[in-house]
């Protein structure tokens, strides 16, 4: 069924046909095939929005889209890009496989993810970690609730502040990043009332997302202020916080995966964003036959797409030094029920 499927769409788009090879070979980002499964079922394709690299973020979205194409017993291809024009030239070589639907995970993509889509009503589209006003029916959009998990690190802050000073070093200031940086603060203020929420510090520079170097530099600048407790929402740049961490005696923060294990010691904690959990609900739903407006479209801590390291299953190997303050982890899964059952409502900077 899947396979007739495609090539029914495949044939509306025959014009389109022709120059397959030639907009995979000028993709510009690297293509993997993930799954061996049998060409004649169902075929998924992730596009990232940079190289997936030491990315936790686009790692996570690559095991989705695996998985995704296991279940399905059929085939995934992954597409890294590394700038606008290898976004837009990868999403049109995926249009042009005709796969059941193609994944894209990052802001960048918003308004070419909107322009294609439209242009190819018979193609389904995810789109993740963003959202487009007057989205066609067939894109599909999923975003997450960060303020939620961030506001969970806030709390751990704002107990174990020593200066009563805490604050983010951000890459970039965009509203998508504020929503870390103000849950941050919203959650150290919840049990701290005398903290000091400092601004974020910004990486900025040419790649704030993955320069290490510049992160490290902005960090230290930034705990030269006093701060104690920094929470880096820097992508691939954290690395480099995570070591100015280790130099200068700061606690630090991290996202998207565990990254305690990056400065023993000093790391306290880390928000989890679990796009493969993302992927798999929502293309699992588009297979189902949801429409856009049916499926799934915000993940925070009630439907499993975002967490905490501490309260992973895997947290007593974590290396997060809030493991050792039982006190504390009380209190944070107190309030990770409470924003579950609608007891506490996190603010959403972008509401």
């Amino acid at each position: 069924m899947f396979f007739t499927k495609r090539r029914a769409r495949a044939a509306l788009i025959a014009g389109a046909a022709a120059s397959a090879l030639l907009l995979t070979s000028c993709a510009g980002g690297s293509s993997d095939a993930g799954s061996d499964a049998s060409a004649e079922g169902p075929a998924f394709i992730y596009i990232t929005s940079d190289p997936i690299g030491q990315n936790e973020f686009l790692k996570s979205g690559k095991v989705g889209i695996d998985s995704v194409a296991k279940t399905f017993e059929g085939s995934a291809k992954t597409f890294e890009s590394k700038d606008d024009a290898q976004r837009r030239s990868n999403l049109e070589a995926a249009i042009a496989e005709a796969p059941e639907v193609v994944v894209m995970l990052g802001f960048q993509f918003g308004d070419v993810a909107k322009e294609l889509a439209e242009q190819n009503p018979q193609q389904k589209f995810l789109l993740i970690d963003t959202a487009v006003d007057g989205a066609p029916e067939n894109l599909y959009q999923a975003t997450f609730r960060e303020q939620e998990p961030s506001y969970l690190l806030g709390v751990e802050a704002g107990l174990l502040t020593t200066a009563n000073k805490v604050g983010s070093v951000i890459s970039v200031d965009n509203p998508l990043l504020k929503k870390y940086s103000d849950g941050f603060a919203e959650g150290a203020k919840s049990v701290n009332k005398d903290v000091d929420t400092v601004a974020p510090q910004v990486i900025g520079g040419d790649n704030p997302f993955a320069d290490t170097a510049r992160a490290k530099e902005q960090a230290i600048a930034f705990a030269g202020t006093g701060v104690d407790q920094v929470f880096a929402v820097g992508a691939a740049a954290n690395g480099g916080i995570m070591e100015a961490a280790a130099e200068q005696g700061f606690s630090a923060y991290g996202v998207d995966a565990n990254q305690c294990p990056m400065a023993p010691g000093n790391v306290v904690d880390g928000t989890v964003k679990s796009v493969n959990k993302v992927v798999e609900t929502v293309v699992s739903e588009i297979m189902d036959g949801k429409s856009s407006s049916e499926a799934t479209s915000s993940f925070g801590l009630k439907e499993e797409g975002m967490t905490i390291v501490s309260l992973t299953e895997d947290a007593a190997d974590s290396q997060c030094t809030v493991m050792e303050n039982a006190d504390v982890l009380d209190q944070v899964t107190q309030v990770r029920d409470d924003i579950v059952s609608g007891k506490v409502k996190v603010t959403d900077p972008l509401a």
